[in-house]
Protein backbone atom coordinates (compact mmCIF):
# COMPACT_ATOMS: atom_id res chain seq x y z
CA UNK A 1 0.00 0.00 0.00
CA UNK A 2 1.25 3.48 -0.84
CA UNK A 3 0.60 6.17 1.72
CA UNK A 4 1.63 9.80 2.00
CA UNK A 5 4.69 8.64 3.97
CA UNK A 6 5.92 6.19 1.32
CA UNK A 7 9.40 7.13 0.05
CA UNK A 8 9.93 7.08 -3.71
CA UNK A 9 10.94 3.72 -5.14
CA UNK A 10 12.98 3.57 -8.31
CA UNK A 11 14.42 0.85 -10.45
CA UNK A 12 16.53 2.69 -13.02
CA UNK A 13 17.58 -0.57 -14.68
CA UNK A 14 13.96 -1.18 -15.63
CA UNK A 15 12.84 2.44 -16.05
CA UNK A 16 10.34 2.22 -13.20
CA UNK A 17 9.33 4.77 -10.57
CA UNK A 18 6.57 4.92 -8.00
CA UNK A 19 5.79 7.56 -5.41
CA UNK A 20 2.78 9.21 -3.85
CA UNK A 21 2.20 12.92 -4.41
CA UNK A 22 -0.25 15.29 -2.77
CA UNK A 23 -2.54 17.67 -4.59
CA UNK A 24 -2.07 21.26 -3.39
CA UNK A 25 -4.84 23.81 -2.81
CA UNK A 26 -4.64 24.99 -6.44
CA UNK A 27 -4.84 21.44 -7.81
CA UNK A 28 -1.09 21.29 -8.44
CA UNK A 29 1.17 18.29 -7.93
CA UNK A 30 4.95 18.20 -7.80
CA UNK A 31 6.57 15.65 -10.09
CA UNK A 32 9.34 14.07 -7.99
CA UNK A 33 12.93 14.84 -8.98
CA UNK A 34 13.66 11.19 -9.84
CA UNK A 35 10.72 11.03 -12.25
CA UNK A 36 11.65 14.37 -13.86
CA UNK A 37 15.19 13.10 -14.39
CA UNK A 38 13.96 9.77 -15.77
CA UNK A 39 11.85 11.52 -18.42
CA UNK A 40 14.03 14.57 -19.04
CA UNK A 41 11.42 17.02 -17.75
CA UNK A 42 12.81 20.49 -17.08
CA UNK A 43 11.27 23.70 -15.70
CA UNK A 44 9.25 25.38 -18.45
CA UNK A 45 8.53 22.17 -20.38
CA UNK A 46 4.95 21.76 -21.54
CA UNK A 47 3.26 18.49 -20.63
CA UNK A 48 0.09 17.05 -22.09
CA UNK A 49 -2.38 15.70 -19.55
CA UNK A 50 -4.39 12.72 -20.76
CA UNK A 51 -7.36 11.62 -18.67
CA UNK A 52 -9.76 8.74 -19.01
CA UNK A 53 -12.42 7.90 -16.44
CA UNK A 54 -11.64 4.18 -16.70
CA UNK A 55 -7.86 4.27 -17.18
CA UNK A 56 -6.73 7.22 -15.05
CA UNK A 57 -4.50 10.22 -15.64
CA UNK A 58 -1.20 10.32 -17.53
CA UNK A 59 1.29 13.05 -18.32
CA UNK A 60 3.36 13.08 -21.48
CA UNK A 61 5.98 15.55 -22.69
CA UNK A 62 4.28 17.59 -25.40
CA UNK A 63 7.22 17.36 -27.80
CA UNK A 64 7.21 13.55 -27.55
CA UNK A 65 3.45 13.42 -28.03
CA UNK A 66 3.66 15.78 -31.02
CA UNK A 67 5.98 13.29 -32.75
CA UNK A 68 3.32 10.61 -32.23
CA UNK A 69 0.62 12.94 -33.60
CA UNK A 70 2.78 13.75 -36.62
CA UNK A 71 3.15 10.03 -37.34
CA UNK A 72 -0.61 9.49 -37.01
CA UNK A 73 -1.16 12.42 -39.37
CA UNK A 74 1.27 10.99 -41.93
CA UNK A 75 -0.38 7.58 -41.80
CA UNK A 76 -3.87 9.10 -41.98
CA UNK A 77 -2.96 11.33 -44.90
CA UNK A 78 -1.55 8.32 -46.76
CA UNK A 79 -4.81 6.39 -46.36
CA UNK A 80 -7.40 6.48 -49.16
CA UNK A 81 -9.38 9.75 -49.29
CA UNK A 82 -12.68 8.58 -47.79
CA UNK A 83 -11.44 5.70 -45.64
CA UNK A 84 -12.40 5.26 -41.98
CA UNK A 85 -8.69 5.14 -41.07
CA UNK A 86 -8.09 8.56 -42.59
CA UNK A 87 -11.18 10.07 -40.96
CA UNK A 88 -10.28 8.66 -37.52
CA UNK A 89 -6.65 9.75 -37.79
CA UNK A 90 -7.61 13.26 -38.84
CA UNK A 91 -10.15 13.51 -35.96
CA UNK A 92 -7.44 12.46 -33.52
CA UNK A 93 -4.92 14.98 -34.89
CA UNK A 94 -7.51 17.77 -34.83
CA UNK A 95 -8.51 16.95 -31.22
CA UNK A 96 -4.90 16.98 -30.03
CA UNK A 97 -4.01 20.19 -31.85
CA UNK A 98 -7.14 21.89 -30.44
CA UNK A 99 -6.34 20.73 -26.89
CA UNK A 100 -2.72 21.87 -27.04
CA UNK A 101 -3.39 25.20 -28.76
CA UNK A 102 -6.29 26.16 -26.47
CA UNK A 103 -5.29 25.42 -22.86
CA UNK A 104 -7.88 25.77 -20.09
CA UNK A 105 -8.57 29.32 -18.87
CA UNK A 106 -6.44 28.77 -15.75
CA UNK A 107 -3.37 28.07 -17.90
CA UNK A 108 -3.94 31.08 -20.20
CA UNK A 109 -4.03 33.54 -17.32
CA UNK A 110 -0.49 32.63 -16.14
Amino acid sequence: MITGDTPPATNPDHGKFISSVKVGPKGQVVIPKEARAMFGISPGDTLLLLADVNRGIALQRLDTFNRIVDEVFLQASAAPENSPERAEGMRFVHAVKTATENPPKEERSK
